[in-house]
């Protein structure tokens, strides 16, 4: 009878024994199911944005500032096409931020007084890609020291009287209160790549026109490059 009892507890021992390492082995693969489910590709999609946003890197910045007006430009972005930023200050009624895209690079932006109003210009110069790398000018006038408005810029192909030549490779600058544009002479039906020699500069006056100040062409002349 000692011996049946016997037998009796050492075999509820074992099922008990059995059901324990069960409980155990269900709650481990839980844990294991729980701890497992933190780890999301999202994070990483996260990380991705934050190094994206990292990589719009400022290529062009230059605080500019005349009679207490100023303008902070700067450019971002990769390749041909760039975000151009343009933060003034100073005026009395609107510093609105403006934002455009600008195909190619910006290289130089200068302020001056051009047409002597007691308020400053802003010239931004612009480079597009390839070869040719055609310029233009991005011109904002202040408008008695409350608001800007943008200065038209005639193009160099537009005009007859002096496209004769002309494959691009500008410069821009401004001396003595007027824009001054030099670029390299073509022969006609040039490769881009063999320039006469001689040097073409423009010299622009500011003047108001019908819709907006417009950039009038003053004198033309030509000399040897140096």
């Amino acid at each position: 009878m000692i011996k049946i009892k016997t037998a009796a507890i050492i075999k509820q021992c074992i099922l008990a024994t059995i059901m324990i390492s069960g409980i155990i082995s269900c709650k481990d693969n839980t844990d294991k199911s729980i701890k497992e489910v933190p780890v999301e590709k999202p994070v990483k999609k996260n990380d991705e944005i934050l190094v994206e946003n990292k990589a719009d890197s400022i290529n062009f910045k230059k605080l500019l500032s005349m009679q207490n007006i100023g303008f902070n430009v700067s450019t971002t972005g990769k390749g041909s096409i760039q975000q151009l930023t343009i933060q003034p200050s100073g005026l009395k009624i609107d510093n609105t931020k403006i934002t455009a895209e600008v195909v190619g690079n910006v290289t130089n932006a200068e302020i001056e007084d051009l047409d002597s109003d007691g308020f400053p210009e802003l010239l931004i110069y612009t480079t597009s890609a390839g070869s040719g790398s055609y310029g233009d000018v991005i011109g904002y006038s202040v408008n008695n020291g409350k608001s800007i408005s943008q200065i038209y810029f005639p193009q160099v192909a537009e005009n007859k009287q002096i496209n004769g030549g002309y494959m691009g490779h500008d410069q821009f600058s401004i001396e003595k209160k007027m824009l001054v544009q030099r670029f390299k002479i073509y022969n006609k039906d040039d490769t881009n790549s063999n320039p006469t020699g001689q040097l073409r500069e423009i010299q622009y006056i500011l003047k108001k026109g019908e819709a907006a100040k417009t950039f009038i062409v003053k004198k033309v002349s030509e000399y040897p490059e140096k």
